[in-house]
Parts: C-alpha cells; sequence; structure tokens
C-alpha cells in the first residue's frame, strides 16, 4: 500500500457519454493531492473512454483510465478497481452521478474522526428537476455502532436496506470484504452490503449529503428488463446464505427477498412473455424454499398489494411440479 494515498475513487461506467463530464467535473472540484480517481471504462461502445481519457493528466491529475474490451458487469468492474486501488480508504462513485464541491474531504475527516470501519452517508436523489434527500436508516447518527446493527430492525427500514456502495466510504484494509461478488450484473450490492454489516467490526452513519443520484437514466438496469434481470435471484441466494450462517437474521433476510420480489412483480410491464415466465418461475421456486413459517409470517406482514401479489405467485407454482414444493403458507392472523 502507498501510504502517500489517502482516498482511493473507484469509478465502474459503460456508455455513460451524456453525465460522465459531469461526474469527473464533480471529482476535480473535490481533488486533492492524496487522492487516486480510478476509472473502470465497462466495455463502452459510445465516447466514454475518450471523455475520460480528456481528464486524465489535466483536469484531474490523479485519474488512472482502465478499460475493458468487453463488459464485464457492474460487480467485476468495481472489483477491478478494487484491485488497483492504493489508498487507506476506498469510495465509488457511478458514472452518471456526480459529487458536490468539497464533499470527499468531508468524507474523509468522518471516517478520520470516527475511526471506525467504514462510513455510510445520505445522498440526493434527482430525478429530472426534482432533488430529494434519501437518509441512511442508522439507529443512531454520528456514533460508532457494532456493524451487526445494521442488520436490523426486521419490519422497518435498516442499514442493509440501504445498499448504495457509492454512499459511503471504507477502509481498504477490510480486504475481500469490500470484493462484490462476480458475474453479477443487477443487485451486486445487496449480498454486499448483508456481508458487510455481518463480517466487519464497526461503522457510523453521518450527516452528509454530498452524493447526486441519478433515477430514470436511459440504459440503466432500473428502467431496462432485459436477462440481467434474473440476476436478482442469483444475488438474494447469496443473502440468504449468508444468513443461514446465523438464524437470528433469516427473517431480515427473507422480508428483503419478498418485498423486492414484489416490487419487480408490480413492474412486469418492462418484461417479454418468455422473460416474464423465467422470472415468475425462479421466484416461486424460491419462495417455496424459504423456511415455511418464516415465509408465512413475512407475508403476513407485508403490505397487503404485495402480500396479495406473492400469494398469488405461489399459488401459480404451486399447481406446477416442484420436486417437494411447500403448499402457500395460510395467512396467520394479525396482532
Amino acid at each position: 500500500m502507498d501510504g502517500r494515498v489517502t482516498l482511493s475513487v473507484v469509478v465502474p461506467v459503460r456508455d455513460a457519454e451524456p453525465y460522465l463530464g459531469d461526474a469527473l467535473a464533480s471529482l476535480a472540484r473535490n481533488n486533492r493531492r492524496d487522492f487516486e480517481f480510478i476509472v473502470v471504462d465497462d466495455g463502452s461502445r459510445d465516447a466514454t473512454g475518450e471523455i475520460a481519457e480528456e481528464f486524465r493528466g489535466t483536469v484531474l491529475p490523479g485519474l488512472r483510465v482502465e478499460r475493458n474490451p468487453a463488459p464485464v458487469g457492474l460487480a467485476d468492474a468495481r472489483n477491478r478497481g478494487l484491485s488497483l486501488a492504493s489508498g487507506r480508504y476506498v469510495t465509488f462513485l457511478d458514472g452518471d452521478d456526480w459529487l458536490a464541491p468539497g464533499y470527499l474531504p468531508e468524507l474523509v475527516a468522518a471516517i478520520d474522526g470516527l475511526g471506525c470501519d467504514f462510513v455510510r452517508v445520505d445522498h440526493v436523489r434527482v430525478e429530472g428537476r426534482r432533488r430529494t434527500v434519501h437518509r441512511a436508516p442508522a439507529p443512531r447518527r454520528g456514533t460508532v455502532l457494532d456493524a451487526r446493527a445494521g442488520l436490523a430492525p426486521v419490519d422497518s427500514r435498516a442499514m442493509v436496506d440501504y445498499p448504495y456502495a457509492w454512499a459511503g466510504i471504507y477502509r481498504r484494509s477490510l480486504g475481500d470484504l469490500l470484493a462484490f461478488p462476480g458475474g453479477l450484473h443487477t443487485a451486486e450490492d445487496r449480498p454486499w452490503i448483508w456481508r458487510l454489516h455481518r463480517l466487519a467490526g464497526s461503522f457510523a452513519a453521518v450527516p452528509l449529503h454530498g452524493v447526486f443520484y441519478r433515477r430514470g437514466v436511459p440504459g440503466s438496469l432500473t428502467t431496462i428488463g432485459d436477462e440481467r434481470q434474473l440476476h436478482f435471484f442469483d444475488a438474494f441466494e447469496l443473502v440468504l446464505r449468508e444468513a443461514e450462517e446465523e438464524p437470528r437474521y433469516l427473517p431480515k433476510a427473507v422480508r428483503m427477498f419478498c418485498a423486492l420480489l414484489a416490487h419487480h412483480l408490480e413492474l412486469r410491464e418492462r418484461f417479454t412473455g418468455e422473460l416474464l415466465a423465467r422470472f415468475t418461475a425462479r421466484g416461486a421456486q424460491m419462495l417455496r424454499r424459504l423456511p415455511e413459517r418464516t415465509l408465512a409470517e413475512t407475508l403476513d406482514r407485508l403490505e397487503p398489494e404485495r402480500e396479495r401479489v406473492l400469494r398469488a405467485l405461489l399459488e401459480e407454482g404451486a399447481a406446477e411440479p416442484s420436486g417437494g414444493a411447500v403448499r402457500p403458507p395460510e395467512r396467520t392472523q394479525r396482532r
């Protein structure tokens, strides 16, 4: 490790020509001599790589540009950036987002002052001209907490429900805990944040909101319903496996999975008929493999419309051969 570098900023990017200039200009407004910036161009087909090169050496002296000849996905692009990082701390920025001036020095000051393994922050969601602050749902702010405090509560938002890797700063000495599950093109941050909270030592949340997160960007996986959406299930296979290591956290993992599965099904119009059939079949299969009592309690506590969607999915799946599937859990009486 090069002791002169305090912070490494990893920027994975693919086909972000309309936005990357804003992202890199915002890094230039945050630059310090002890910061480094690593752009990983993940097989872009537009001018993304050329824009990054224009910033290198002049506008943003600490910038390094790496180019993947073919796309490998966000998880592996971030991992490549992590492998090149030399800072004491690391953070992330997506190529279609940007930072407020002076945000990165404040972020470093926060983790320096608190002395914990990682610090999470708020962010500003950008939808057209609208700006909305979204808070990191920590039980206390500005206080060092056991990392496992982020795995609870079950029935309301916890830190593992706030998975955005770019909304924080992390000690690079965490090593493999910072690596993302390889091969995932979506939901890669879900098993990542779960493992980080389960196995790291300490964290804190602070009221900084200098990250501006664009929503509804054309080409974003939040708006596209292609085959990569099936990686949602691969990601949650990993989350559930993590939870099974300590069963007291399993109800939280099951609730996360059920709520997000219902959310995806509410957006089913983006899927083709064939992909929707594959998505629902995989969803029903995973639901039936969950512990029956935990699933029944989870469905009973979901919002009524999401509960209805998942019960309908279970009933449809139960009509198909399932190799030992359980029947849909009956509704329990609400307390």
